[in-house]
């Protein structure tokens, strides 16, 4: 065939045919690049979260119990290793509650108090206040 012998042919029709593969992967290529640019594009004009939806979302954050503050404490002194704690979760209004767990030898008993502006109509004690105010500056009380 074309003049050449059994080997002369393979030795030329197996790089020819290598360069063919190459040829139709380049193409694959080409014709993926120009979907995925397509696709690209699409998404790009599409823009799920315009100016009104981030303030939207603002909004919403801004209700939702994301400061929060612990304080652990020893309520009795014959109790040791601070087992008792006030746990207060407020939004960035200061609403929320504050958690308390007085842990004794005997029993253990929970207490919550809901907090407005800050401020509790319940009488908070002093761990509670503590936690109250470290929630909502985001530094810890001595």
């Amino acid at each position: 065939m074309f003049g050449l012998n059994g080997w002369e042919l393979l030795l030329v029709g197996v790089p020819l045919l290598a360069v063919a593969w190459v040829l139709l992967a380049l193409a694959r290529i080409v014709r993926g690049h120009g979907a995925l640019r397509r696709r690209v594009a699409a998404l790009e004009a599409h823009r799920p979260a315009g100016p009104a939806d981030l303030a939207a979302l603002r909004a919403e954050m801004a209700q939702s119990l994301r400061h929060v503050a612990v304080v652990r404490y020893d309520a009795f002194g014959d109790m040791g290793g601070r087992l008792s704690f006030s746990a207060a979760l407020v939004d960035d209004d200061g609403d929320g509650l504050v958690l308390s767990s007085i842990h004794a030898r005997g029993e253990s008993r929970t207490y919550a108090k809901g907090v407005v502006g800050g401020s509790s109509d319940a009488t908070l004690t002093p761990e509670e206040q503590q936690a109250l105010a470290a929630a909502r500056t985001g530094k810890e009380q001595p």
